[in-house]
């Protein structure tokens, strides 16, 4: 009988072991905002891909470079992340997809977020030292355009800080692209500008939809200072403004072109229908739902369109 509880007595000790480590792992995930710099890879893998392509080099025979660029570009954009929850501790608490972070909650010394942040984004520098020096310093800009111009300066003071916040969203299909080709295509600069624009119908539409909390949070998005109207217009006009971009990048062929099209005329059509409907929230919704979906259709099928 001793036995039989000591068994369940270890058993249970096992489990939360378990438990802990699942936790401080989650707390980890949540530190560096996972969803974020996974998103991030997919355009940072594009643009490395369609270089090896249009160079003419093997991706099999550059799998060193493949790995220092993807490990690094994760390590950076990581790092930046978690300095952002670490700037941001004193009003992430006001917000609800917020609320839960480690840096909220108390899971996690904030002095220790700061040296995390900073320790990636040392280490995501020493990778991208392995591709080339452009690489590197685009890596650079990109974090010092999300660390000190969105978050420390722009997030709390300006209107316009979700464009200046799409700057370091851009940045990662250069990176990319500058670790196989330094000197960068035109076609670089065309995924730069692709993610430079998507990103404030993106985030605008969830600005609506968060509208309250960014309220309460002293945030001065565009929703909260110009109404749903004026945030309305604005998103139409900066979906309506991707529908040249498709023809900067012909080199993918007709059939991407004619995708790239659709899909963004498919978007425009959603914004305009939302002068058609009253539940701005719901319009919203659907326009974010979109964005997130036109992001991984379009780089998905560049890379599929040069395997067949």
């Amino acid at each position: 009988m001793s036995n039989s509880k000591a068994a369940i007595g270890n058993g249970a000790t096992s489990l939360d072991s378990v438990s802990e480590k699942t936790s401080v792992w989650k707390d980890f995930m949540a530190l560096i905002k996972i969803g974020i710099v996974n998103s991030n890879l997919i355009t940072v893998f594009t643009g490395l891909w369609l270089a090896l392509h249009f160079s003419g080099l093997s991706f099999l025979n550059n799998l060193d470079i493949v790995f220092f660029t993807v490990a690094g570009s994760a390590l950076i954009v990581a790092g930046s992340c978690a300095i952002n929850n670490y700037v941001d501790r004193d009003i992430d608490h006001l917000m609800e997809r917020t609320k839960s972070r480690p840096t909220v909650t108390g899971k996690v010394v904030p002095v220790k977020v700061l040296g995390l942040g900073i320790l990636l984004i040392g280490l995501g520098t020493l990778f991208l030292l392995f591709t080339t020096i452009t690489a590197t310093v685009i890596g650079l800009l990109g974090v010092f355009s999300y660390v000190f111009l969105y978050t420390l300066w722009s997030k709390r003071q300006l209107v316009s800080n979700t464009i200046i916040g799409s700057i370091s969203g851009a940045v990662p299909p250069l990176i990319g692209w500058a670790a196989v080709d330094a000197n960068l295509d035109v076609m670089a600069w065309a995924l730069f500008v692709l993610m430079f624009v998507w990103q404030p119908p993106h985030f605008y539409a969830l600005a609506m939809r968060r509208v309250k909390e960014y309220k309460a949070a002293n945030i001065p998005m565009l929703p909260v200072v110009k109404g749903f109207k004026t945030t309305k217009i604005h998103i139409v006009l900066w979906v309506a403004a991707l529908l040249p971009i498709p023809f900067f990048l012909t080199k993918l062929g007709i059939p991407f072109l004619i995708l790239a099209t659709v899909l963004n005329l498919g978007w425009l059509a959603l914004g305009i229908y939302g002068y058609k409907i009253k539940d701005d929230i719901k319009w919203a919704k659907l326009m974010f739902v979109y964005s997130l979906q036109y992001l991984t259709i379009i780089f998905v099928a560049m890379v599929i369109v040069t395997l067949i």
